[in-house]
């Protein structure tokens, strides 16, 4: 039997289960300012990855890549869920949201 599948796709689900709470934090403690932290980390793992012999691994790890990569829009997305009042927003960057809502 050739577990690889199944233990790429769980953790593939882990991940993304992982990275869709790091976005709603980050996005909630940090704003959207903080997706180059995502580009960053995005790019470690895709370089990291063309180096991993093993193939489970190198697999895995290009995965993390580009779901970081994919948490830029969404913490983009996440800031317009704020917006709409869907998640709650930050108190302390209260102004920063209003000016948004205004249109500045």
């Amino acid at each position: 039997m050739n577990w690889n599948g199944i233990i790429i796709g769980a953790a593939v689900f882990a991940c993304i289960g992982l990275f869709h709470p790091l976005v709603i934090c980050f996005e909630y403690r940090w704003g959207r300012k903080v997706w180059w932290f995502f580009l960053i980390f995005g790019m470690i793992c895709a370089v990291a990855s063309l180096f991993i012999h093993s193939f489970v691994g190198s697999t895995l790890t290009g995965a993390v890549a580009f779901s970081s990569f994919w948490s830029i829009h969404e913490v983009f997305k996440q800031e317009e869920r704020v917006l709409k009042g869907w998640f709650p927003e930050n108190p302390a960057r209260h102004n920063y949201y209003e000016s948004k809502r205004k249109g500045e």
